[in-house]
């Protein structure tokens, strides 16, 4: 098995008079997760908000029917715990007259957990994200050598706990992966009623990663209206399937002030999505790739480690531009991805001027391991 970073930090908040609240991504490994902080204890509950019979018993919610449902019992798992309507209520309600009961739950829906969840259990929770495996947890697991000999793998096919663990089988993994992403989340609960055009959306977005997102020149290219473009890309944000980083924009008229661009939070899906899954060197959006990984693995070392910093892309209106830029405790660390360590560019001086409290680095298949790992902004 390999071990979750975020394991250790959720056990040491057990029993600390909060619900612990596990989100993201179907197939993460989430379950495992419960599953594995379960087998620390010998006497829990188990619930299953996929399954009809629990989503009766939490129907009719009330402290005192709550108490006679969990017993003796102090530790209550509920896992998919989005498809019990109003959870929120009902998690606020077992925690705030339940004293000693320790909730964990997760959720595969951000926007299903999350606005059932948010306002109800406003300082009554610990909430964690889990994503695909990263590479931190990967190295923890196999050591650096055998990372470094996988990185086309990843690039390709990404970090996802079954297409790791299943080598031969990642193409058809990640084709139902996606069918779940887009047809059993978004589909099923906002009725999207031309899900074909969510998927034509999704390939856009895969062809422009690393670029600039227009959502007008989507909307003209799926012809679709833009709000409904702007909708369906929050959608796919709070199912986890991409995220966006705005540009930086504080001292230059020429900053670009309303930007965006778009990654995907996992390789893999993004490939299966265009169907693209020859190896990188016969390629010709190895770029992409490389810089969709690094952003992607980045978020993943912020998040697990606790790490509170503002996340930017910086672009000039004449075409000056940095792939990324961290802003952590008042200074910028700016960077640059090239897969190849052979290509070294310079950074702005445009950017050095109006930023002069700044550091800046190349990241390549040289040293990206560095950066994902240790606990530095360089």
């Amino acid at each position: 098995m390999i071990n979750r970073l975020i394991y250790n930090s959720v056990k040491k908040r057990m029993f600390k008079g909060k619900a612990i609240i596990i989100i993201g991504a179907r197939q993460t490994g989430k379950t495992t997760l419960l599953r594995q902080l379960s087998s620390d204890y010998s006497d829990y509950l188990w619930f299953n908000g996929d399954e009809s019979d629990t989503q009766s018993l939490f129907e009719k919610p009330s402290s005192s029917g709550f108490k006679s449902l969990f017993g003796t019992k102090k530790l209550i798992f509920i896992d998919e715990a989005q498809r019990i309507e109003n959870i929120g209520i009902k998690l606020k309600l077992i925690t705030d007259n339940l004293k000693d009961i320790q909730l964990v739950v997760s959720g595969s829906s951000a926007f299903e957990l999350a606005n059932s969840i948010n306002e109800p259990l406003t300082g009554r929770k610990w909430e964690y994200q889990l994503f695909p495996i990263s590479i931190n947890e990967i190295v923890n697991y196999h050591g650096v050598i055998e990372e470094k000999r996988q990185l086309s793998h990843r690039l390709v096919f990404g970090s996802y706990p079954e297409v790791i663990t299943n080598p031969g089988e990642e193409k058809n993994i990640l084709k139902s992966i996606a069918d779940s992403y887009l047809f059993k989340d978004i589909l099923m609960w906002e009725r999207i009623k031309k899900p074909e055009k969510l998927i034509k959306l999704l390939q856009a977005l895969a062809f422009q990663v690393g670029n600039e997102v227009s959502y007008n020149e989507i909307s003209k290219l799926i012809d679709l209206d833009v709000k409904t473009v702007e909708k369906y890309i929050q959608l796919l944000e709070q199912v986890f399937v991409i995220f966006r980083l705005n540009s930086l924009s504080r001292n230059l008229r020429s900053e670009l002030k309303s930007s965006r661009k778009i990654y995907f939070y996992d390789n893999g899906i993004r490939n299966s999505i265009i169907s693209a899954f020859n190896p990188p060197e016969l390629r010709q959006d190895i770029g992409a790739l490389w810089e969709n990984l690094m952003v992607s693995e980045r978020q993943k070392f912020l998040n697990y480690n606790q790490i509170w910093a503002n996340r930017y892309f910086w672009r000039t209106k004449d075409q000056q531009e940095i792939d990324y830029v961290e802003e952590f405790e008042g200074k910028l660390y700016a960077f640059e991805f090239k897969y190849s360590s052979k290509k070294q560019p310079k950074l702005s001086k445009t950017f050095s001027k109006a930023y002069p409290d700044h550091k800046f680095n190349v990241i390549s298949n040289d040293n990206y391991l560095e950066w994902l790992i240790k606990s530095n902004q360089t």
